[in-house]
């Protein structure tokens, strides 16, 4: 239906409203997606509110029983409501139910259960649909999810840091500047799972979590990949693996060492050697996802993080930068890696307006 009916610019703004609740709770929101809604009776809201945290309640049902009464409104969504029964009933039941006279989305949901279906049900009830407003603006929201539902796989970003002359330690040493370690926290933050190999929690011994005031409680699942188990039983992960989530893929038979972290409450995953010596790195990411882990992280080492490259399975990559030079015998020149970067990603994009004397360059 056109929009020359209504006000335009009126819709236009309360749409871009609904778009900003959506970003204020992306990535608290689990697999679902970050929805804002609006609820509009001669031009005045009368409430509004984003997808729970943790994905449930749906924003619409959320704003819908803000109000006493909702017949005769217009609700606004940034994404096409849901209407297939899943943990909970879909939003066009309550949006039917409350007697909502027009209903306006700006995309279609990916979710081949709900994608374009909404429109036809709600039209049935004789209630009045929008779809398309302000869809550019809500285009870089979704990008993630979209991904994801389209091609039923973990949305993948790699990070790693260097010096100046692009080598790395191989200790547990700082290259970067705090400012730089606050920005891999918040990456840490926005996904689901964090991935490395054995090498890098031997030589490291990383945290792997989220330490933002506020934040910690969204540390990331930590993944291990160690085909022989070699992972020290003293490192902080599996220290510390009783009180927070650790999966390790490996291939060992090694009884004791399984027996040891499965009391430490670690989650074994037995995975099949593809060439006799590397996993399947599309197969773990597959697992992941089966496992609800839609957003990964990868921080490792430069032989990891290449198999990736290689593999095409990174879609974004964060390069940090630091204006340290490492000249010692104990270093990893990553200059191949980076050159891997140029040649995989068709953009990029170097922020460094925060991060003091760091630079980092967003592949995309």
């Amino acid at each position: 239906m056109s929009l020359k009916k209504d006000n335009k610019s009126s819709n236009k703004k309360i749409m871009n409203f609904a778009i900003n609740l959506a970003k204020n709770n992306k990535y608290l929101t689990g697999t679902n997606p970050s929805v804002g809604c609006v609820i509009v009776k001669n031009n005045k809201i009368l409430s509004f509110a984003t997808t729970n945290n943790g994905g449930r309640p749906h924003a619409e049902n959320i704003a819908l029983n803000k109000n006493r009464y909702n017949k005769g409104t217009s609700l606004y969504s940034t994404l096409e409501p849901c209407s297939h029964h899943g943990v909970t009933p879909p939003c066009t039941n309550a949006i039917i139910k409350n007697k909502v006279k027009r209903v306006y989305y700006s995309i279609e949901d990916k979710d081949l259960r709900t994608f374009n279906k909404t429109k036809k049900i709600l039209k049935s009830k004789k209630i009045i649909v929008i779809s398309g407003l302000q869809k550019q603006n809500v285009k870089d929201l979704y990008n993630e999810y979209n991904y994801i539902r389209s091609n039923k796989a973990p949305y993948i970003i790699g990070k790693i840091a260097s010096s100046s002359n692009l080598n790395i330690l191989r200790n547990n040493s700082f290259i970067t500047n705090e400012h730089s370690r606050k920005v891999s926290h918040i990456l840490r933050f926005q996904n689901h799972a964090i991935l490395t190999s054995y090498k890098t929690i031997n030589t490291d011994n990383p945290k792997l979590n989220c330490r933002l005031n506020g934040l910690k409680k969204f540390s990331p699942t930590v993944v291990v990949i160690d085909k022989n188990l070699r992972i020290k039983i003293n490192s902080y992960v599996i220290k510390n693996s009783i009180n927070s989530k650790l999966i390790i893929f490996h291939c060992s038979k090694n009884i004791s060492k399984i027996k040891y972290l499965k009391n430490r409450g670690v989650k074994l995953i037995y995975q099949k050697l593809e060439n006799k010596t590397n996993f399947n790195l599309k197969q773990i990411t597959q697992t992941l996802y089966t496992l609800g882990l839609h957003r990964l992280l990868i921080e490792a080492g430069k032989d990891l993080m290449t198999n990736f490259l290689n593999e095409n399975l990174l879609n974004e990559f964060y390069f940090f930068k630091s204006d340290k030079i490492i000249s010692n015998r104990d270093k990893i020149n990553i200059s191949s890696l980076v050159k891997m970067l140029s040649k995989n990603y068709k953009n990029k994009k170097k922020i460094n307006t925060y991060l003091d004397k760091d630079i980092l360059t967003h592949y995309y």
